[in-house]
């Protein structure tokens, strides 16, 4: 089969690799149908470079079971599957109180281990779930990130009727602007640099979309709501800009949720960071998607509302390529040759 490993920054090559096989009675093969380019494989793949040189790349795909061992009970062979690549060691003090996304030896696909740019992959059932009928593939696909982005409010104390600022839109962006309405958010603002990127968040439930390149927006923000700011302002840019700017538009006692890494040091200048205190904001942190029991409800609340066509993926994606097509693809995409949403990937040629 063919994969694409990661050996360096700028360094991905598409090889031929060894088909996995089944090596505990709880293993099952999964062959992967459609997978996702993730923000973070694209910094890992222009600024960090890998966690283990020559694994296999990616981390966010959903397939079909084609091979298990004697012991898996959850699923059947030919049953469609979402895959979560996150597996925690199940025996550190965060684990043992179901706090799965805090563990303390986290393994993630992808990174030390082989992930889902290739054709198949060896997995435990655990990490499996059966994809409900009518929920396709390429949808399925996306429920990782879908899940990081429900797991974050899952930390704050969303309300009908709040008033909810999203700043980055982004992939977690614009499955963050979805959650927030389904959560009962009565008002969705989305906030970007790329209008393309603003007309998706609106296609997708935003209530208002603003460029940050035209108007202060943190102005407008405060215009917009009497002058209180937003009950919770999300950051999901990821960029040290962003990551300071955030604490200026919630509303006092209000809440700043952060799920972008912003891969540098952070200046924040005092007028955003005094806003923590004399505002009294609570100020929250959000890593990854899963939760106990594992994986967590996150991943059969996205599933239920994927299901409902409530939570939406094909607005977003904005290339379907090839594996043979990914390095280029990264390249082009650290390069912004041309605007680029979500990028699928489709192992055996099929909607290219």
């Amino acid at each position: 089969m063919k994969g694409a490993r990661i050996y360096g920054i700028h360094d991905i090559r598409v090889e031929e690799c060894p088909i996995p096989e089944i090596e505990t009675p709880n293993d099952v093969i999964v062959k992967i149908k459609v997978a996702g380019f993730c923000g973070s494989d694209v910094s890992r793949y222009a600024k960090l470079g890998p966690h283990t040189i020559g694994a296999i790349f990616g981390h966010e795909f959903s397939g079909e079971v084609v091979q298990m061992g004697k012991n898996v009970s959850n699923i059947q062979v030919g049953d469609g599957v979402a895959v979560c690549p996150t597996t925690p060691c199940f025996l550190c003090e965060y684990c043992k109180r179901g706090q799965h996304s805090r563990c303390e030896k986290l393994l993630v696909l992808g990174a030390k281990e082989d992930g889902g740019f290739t054709e198949y992959v060896r997995l435990h059932s655990r990490s499996v779930l059966r994809l409900p009928v009518g929920l396709d593939f390429e949808t399925a696909a996306c429920i990782e990130p879908a899940c990081v982005a429900l797991h974050g409010f899952y930390r704050t104390k969303i309300c009908a009727g709040d008033t909810v600022a999203v700043l980055g839109v982004g992939s977690i962006g614009l499955f963050a602007v979805q959650c927030a309405k389904i959560l009962g958010a009565s008002k969705v603002i989305a906030i970007d640099i790329f209008d393309e990127k603003l007309a998706v968040a609106k296609q997708l439930g935003a209530d208002l979309g603003i460029n940050v390149k035209d108007v202060d927006f943190i102005k407008v923000i405060k215009e917009m709501t009497d002058g209180k700011g937003v009950d919770i302002a999300v950051e999901s840019a990821g960029t040290p800009d962003t990551s300071a700017q955030v604490f200026s538009l919630s509303k006092k006692g209000g809440t700043v949720l952060f799920m972008g890494i912003p891969y540098g040091d952070v200046p924040i200048p005092r007028e955003h960071f005094e806003k923590i205190v004399r505002s009294e904001l609570t100020v929250l942190g959000s890593w990854n998607g899963i939760s106990g029991p594992y994986p967590g409800k996150e991943w059969y609340t996205v599933l239920h509302f994927m299901q409902e066509g409530r939570i939406k993926v094909k607005p977003m994606v904005t290339h379907r390529i090839s594996l043979e097509q990914i390095p280029e693809t990264f390249e082009k995409i650290y390069r912004r040759d041309s605007f680029s949403g979500k990028v699928m990937v489709f192992p055996e040629g099929k909607d290219c």
